[in-house]
């Protein structure tokens, strides 16, 4: 099978005879696999568009229902995106990256697989705490905190809008860096700051129409919400975030341990937005 991507998409050499009604692997898993082998093998790239359902159904002899829980486990998996009215499309995938035991930012990720983060800085300046930053940084509402306000850049695409706040004495020494290209905690290591821990929080939410504009997927498209709070050596709350992170690029990963009471705790694995 050779999956072509003109503007109507076909199969150059399959046919019925590829799926081998026999086998005892069901036939929708081996046209999955035949999908997955056809993009591999031909290099295709996300946004490469990809044969429909009547065009499969056409080549392989097959009915729609063997088509359709072959392309619903490849959507599922992350492998294709199907758009109502366009076509199927290979799917851009998304990145996990990493926190399990240690504080790796975004930045630092990033860069660990050759790619580059930049950040639009769209605030850096001294604020009051409200309710919810006070109770995160342990400090009374209305105190004086520094406010940075980043839309992150993963290899030039809208990844995640990050709000980060930062203790006064603390943030007083990134208030005048240039974060557009570095990491705000390899800044604060400069100063002897460092986080040690953190407590991290994941969940689910729909883009606002200012959401979905800055990040570039539309308003009500699915975005995973990270909070975070940091803690220093002297266990002092050093910093509290809150980053959106686009649905479609992003995904959590969780390490399962069997803690001492024999209950499976999970670690959230991401990594923050520094």
């Amino acid at each position: 099978m050779t999956l072509l991507t003109s503007p109507e998409p076909d199969i150059d050499r399959g046919t019925a005879a590829d799926i081998d009604r026999q086998a005892p692997t069901p036939m929708y898993h081996q046209l999955k696999h035949r999908i997955i082998d056809d993009i591999t093998r031909l290099a295709l790239r996300p946004g490469d568009l990809l044969p429909g359902e009547h065009k499969l159904c056409e080549q392989f002899g097959v009915s729609r229902t063997v088509v359709r829980q072959a392309l619903s486990q490849l959507e599922h998996q992350g492998v294709i995106e199907r758009v109502k009215g366009k076509g199927t499309f290979v799917a851009h995938q998304k990145t996990p990256e990493s926190l399990v035991h240690t504080l790796t930012g975004l930045f630092q990720e990033v860069a660990a697989r050759g790619g580059h983060v930049h950040s639009d800085v769209r605030r850096q300046e001294v604020a009051p705490a409200d309710d919810e930053v006070a109770d995160a940084l342990g400090v009374a509402p209305g105190t004086a905190v520094v406010v940075i306000e980043r839309l992150r850049h993963v290899d030039d695409e809208p990844w995640s809008w990050t709000t980060t706040y930062l203790p006064h004495d603390i943030g007083q020494a990134v208030l005048q860096e240039d974060l557009s290209d570095q990491s705000l905690y390899a800044v604060l290591a400069t100063h002897g700051i460092r986080a040690v821990r953190g407590v991290r929080s994941a969940e689910a939410a729909s883009a606002t129409e200012e959401q979905g504009a800055l990040l570039g997927v539309g308003t009500g498209k699915a975005l995973l919400v990270l909070r975070s709070i940091g803690f220093d050596e002297r266990d002092r709350p050093m910093e509290f975030f809150v980053a959106y992170h686009r649905g479609d690029r992003s995904r959590f990963e969780f390490q399962l341990n069997a803690a001492p009471t024999e209950v499976s705790t999970a670690s959230l694995r991401h990594s923050g937005p520094n």
